[in-house]
């Protein structure tokens, strides 16, 4: 498996073993509908996604997904409180204008809240920003800086600090290695490649 197929399942191997059967799943960011996909067919989970690009939804209405095309904020007002049992953003947040707010409102309309992200605190980043004085050039961070995405990146220790300041109670993480298959038990904001967390109220 190629390192950017690793990458597209990291979050389905790991969501798949969180995920009750049919359970109530929004998929924030969904993108084509992959993880989405992969859900409904494993766990029979009743998911539903959103994204804003028209491109991506058409593609998940094509694997026959219910998907929504336009403002996650405004799509999530819609829902009573608890609605979802999941509530999933991965590899959303870097991309999200008002993280916070989002994140805030989908542990209002879920049970509980999947955030996956690329750890920009990874020693390769940071080593590579010391060495060139430049933004990284990698397999995650492939744009130069003026077509940079993501917009917003994050490291664990800057997520945990969120949760902490704003009373987010962590449930479980997963901390992957540079290569996004090992786990990372030691020293993740440096070692870590990719951070995985169920989050609650």
């Amino acid at each position: 498996m190629s390192k950017l197929q690793v990458k597209r399942t990291v979050d389905m191997q790991i969501l798949g073993d969180w995920v009750e059967k049919s359970s109530r799943v929004l998929d924030l960011g969904c993108g084509r509908g992959v993880l989405l996909d992969y859900l409904v067919h494993t766990k029979q989970v009743f998911g539903v996604g959103v994204d804003m690009d028209v491109a991506k939804v058409a593609a998940c209405v094509r694997r026959g997904l219910s998907a929504y095309q336009g403002d996650m904020m405004d799509f999530m007002r819609a829902f009573p409180e608890g609605h979802f049992d999941l509530v999933v953003c991965s590899r959303t947040l870097e991309e999200l204008q008002s993280p916070s707010a989002v994140i805030s409102e989908a542990l209002r309309v879920g049970r509980s809240v999947a955030v996956g992200f690329v750890n920009h605190g990874f020693w390769k980043n940071r080593l590579e920003v010391f060495l060139s004085g430049r933004k990284p050039r990698n397999d995650v961070y492939t744009t130069p800086w003026h077509a940079s995405r993501p917009a917003n990146p994050v490291s664990i220790a800057d997520f945990e600090h969120f949760c902490e300041t704003e009373r987010i109670r962590i449930v479980r993480r997963v901390h992957l290695r540079g290569d996004w298959r090992r786990p990372c038990r030691a020293l993740p904001n440096l070692l870590a490649g990719y951070a995985l967390y169920d989050l609650a109220r």
